[in-house]
């Protein structure tokens, strides 16, 4: 595996990039959901008949999840950006990779728990 992505931290990296392709292919569609509002209110009620099935609202928590990840995984790529965190190479990094995975850990319990909350109240 090649060395820069052989640390604990690379799958928060993957995450923020991966979540950010799919909010941008996801919320399009909730544009237009909102756009359709200003045709009417029949139109719109129309397309807001849809958010009650099952599958719309697996995509809503699939949303609010993405948004989540990507927000804490971001602040996360921002910290490290304006911050002087530490750097080691070799063996120095894997002895004090902990530093960053106290940061990926508490922002996918925090996603998660957002994400419950949010299907206690879609449901």
């Amino acid at each position: 595996m090649h060395p820069l992505r052989n640390h604990k931290s690379y799958l928060a990296s993957m995450g923020h990039r991966l979540s950010g392709i799919a909010l941008t292919l996801f919320l399009p569609f909730h544009f237009l959901l909102l756009g359709s509002a200003l045709e009417g209110a029949s139109e719109l009620n129309s397309l807001l008949a849809y958010s009650q099935l099952p599958l719309v609202k697996v995509a809503e928590w699939g949303l609010v999840m993405l948004l989540g990840l990507h927000l804490l995984f971001g602040v996360r790529v921002l910290f490290l950006e304006f911050t002087d965190w530490p750097t080691f190479v070799g063996r120095e990094a894997d002895r004090r990779q902990g530093h960053l995975v106290r940061v990926v850990v508490p922002s996918v319990i925090c996603v998660l728990v957002l994400g419950f909350l949010f299907l206690i109240q879609a449901w």
